[in-house]
């Protein structure tokens, strides 16, 4: 993944409340890694373990310290740190950067922001936005909804019927988020974050109908634009030779991105309503992650039951 600095700027100067200093040319470079450094000791000449190639944050105590040099100390010291490998330099609490400062971004190509946001709160946000654009990604085809509050995404072969069980769902006051692509991202070790393209957002297209705008059909509140994955449901056509869990028992699970995500396989004919099941595999996924697992409940008191004929008929022999 490339991921530049005007990549960066563009989706979060609002956010982080950043304005561009100087350095424009800077805005080409590339962001290799999701890491951020505050100079501290650095500005001082210890630079063992200084790696320049980390976007910098100055505030408030490196500008004082670089204040109380000499203008020739303050270049050298500058020019150690700052090198043609830094992506990005941001000065915080709304402080105007130093001459100096300038001068050496300018001399290196490197972007010099200004913020607006205090020193540590600054530091945070930015870890956060790089995390999650360095976070591991994967498209898959199927449309994601939000049936009661978790992230569903349907799949199944086309024609099948994804996207009109999804206007079903969305008819009973369910969500959409994405239709026919999704695009899947590694939140952190047990959890994903589906969303969808910004070219397709809130667009639904269905055979017979064609391009739905849901936002616009059904409301603002039918759609999101992103969700946390909880269940994959696989529609298919209903196969005779099959065979298809009709206990529960066993939970299945699908290997996205390292994470297990709860996988269903669900039959569909003519006269099931998909939608009911949708909504019934949600509702049982809720109670199943709240310790309440229905089929193996079932389970024990049939173990439970057989157990007791079994002694009552040892007796009677």
């Amino acid at each position: 993944m490339i991921y530049r600095v005007k990549d960066f700027y563009k989706k979060y100067k609002n956010s982080l409340k950043i304005e561009l200093f100087a350095g424009e040319t800077g805005l080409k470079k590339r962001i290799k890694k999701p890491e951020v450094h505050r100079p501290g000791l650095s500005l001082t000449g210890y630079i063992k373990n200084y790696k320049s190639y980390r976007i910098l944050v100055i505030g408030k105590g490196e500008i004082q310290y670089l204040k109380d040099l000499d203008p020739e100390k303050r270049l050298v010291r500058l020019r150690e740190i700052l090198t043609k490998e830094t992506p990005a330099v941001i000065v915080s609490r709304k402080i105007t950067p130093l001459k100096e400062l300038k001068i050496v971004c300018e001399e290196n190509s490197i972007a010099l922001f200004r913020s607006d946001v205090e020193t540590m709160a600054l530091i945070s946000k930015i870890i956060i936005a790089l995390s999650y654009e360095f976070s591991p990604t994967i498209t898959m085809h199927g449309t994601l909804v939000e049936v009661f509050g978790m992230g569903v995404l349907i799949q199944g072969e086309s024609s099948v019927g994804k996207s009109e069980a999804a206007l079903g769902l969305l008819e009973k006051g369910h969500r959409l988020i994405s239709d026919d692509v999704v695009k899947i991202r590694k939140k952190d070790e047990n959890a994903l974050v589906g969303s969808g393209p910004e070219l397709t957002r809130h667009l639904i297209e269905v055979r017979g109908i064609g391009i739905i705008n849901v936002s616009h059909l059904y409301g603002a509140l039918c759609v999101r634009p992103d969700i946390v994955l909880d269940i994959v449901i696989k529609l298919e056509a209903f196969d005779p030779s099959h065979f298809y869990d009709r206990t529960g028992l066993k939970d299945n699970y699908v290997d996205i991105l390292g994470v297990n995500i709860p996988f269903h396989l669900v039959p569909v004919n003519p006269g099931r309503d998909v939608v009911l099941l949708i909504e019934t595999l949600t509702l049982n996924q809720r109670l199943k992650s709240s310790g309440f697992n229905s089929a193996k409940e079932f389970n024990v008191k049939l173990l439970e039951k057989l157990a007791k004929r079994k002694i009552s008929t040892s007796e009677i022999n």
